[in-house]
């Protein structure tokens, strides 16, 4: 059983933070406003979503240290009230807010005690886990998004290892959802890992480099990706 600070994770939430504020710098404020690569969502709303998320999770961090019960967000109407009123903030709020949330959590989950990695909370998806899976639970927010902002990180440059358990979670929940079709998918530039996702219909196999295997199951659209047989690889429902 794992125990005592994740220090992996921890160490992958300051570069995946570094990273996106990187990428973000780079963008004048008149380019928030255009589409992310997340579809549907533009790069206010993207931003705005990163920065609550910190600010949810802080509440976690309370709730592990004190056992006074926080749940990241008052409801769903609440959560989605705040990204939108976030996303109108001056461009010099927004930047503001992302970056002094993302250093308050880190703050924050530094002031945790062994013991308190053991402590139970539960996600906005109602599931109940342990504190230690709190950076984890950022660590996808910041990597993902960073590439979502458009950049021009992509997945390929995110560390192989993150990818590889991420791949695992995603795997894991799709398999729980019911709604994402049968795969088997191999990473061919990860020593032949492989992932298998149960669902309905007959099982698609797709092989391809680790990165492109990311952003498809993350729900990213990936040109030119195909399945074993050559015909494009399948929609995919959302899954977080």
């Amino acid at each position: 059983m794992t125990t005592g600070r994740p220090e992996q994770t921890l160490e992958w939430m300051r570069d995946g933070t570094a990273r996106l504020l990187a990428e973000l710098g780079k963008l004048p404020d008149d380019d928030l406003a255009a589409p992310s690569l997340l579809p549907g969502w533009d790069r206010r709303y993207l931003l705005s979503h990163v920065a609550a998320n910190a600010d949810a999770l802080r509440n976690l961090v309370h709730w592990a240290r004190t056992g006074e019960e926080r749940r990241m967000y008052a409801s769903v109407e609440a959560r989605d009230a705040g990204i939108k009123a976030g996303a109108a903030k001056p461009a010099s709020e927004l930047r503001a807010w992302i970056g002094s949330s993302a250093a308050s959590l880190e703050i924050d989950l530094d002031g945790l005690s062994g013991t308190d990695w053991d402590a139970r909370i539960i996600t906005a998806q109602g599931l109940t886990r342990e504190a230690r899976e709190i950076p984890w639970m950022r660590v996808r927010e910041v990597y993902i998004h960073a590439v979502d902002l458009g950049g021009g990180t992509g997945f390929a440059d995110l560390p192989a290892g993150f990818l590889i358990t991420l791949l695992d979670d995603i795997a894991k929940r799709r398999s729980s959802g019911g709604k994402t079709p049968a795969l088997a998918v191999t990473a061919s530039d990860a020593d032949g890992r492989s992932w298998e996702v149960t669902g309905p219909g007959e099982r698609t196999a797709v092989t391809a480099p680790l990165a492109g295997i990311a952003a498809w199951l993350s729900g990213r659209p990936v040109a030119g990706l195909t399945t074993a047989d050559g015909q494009p690889v399948p929609d995919l429902p959302a899954w977080l």
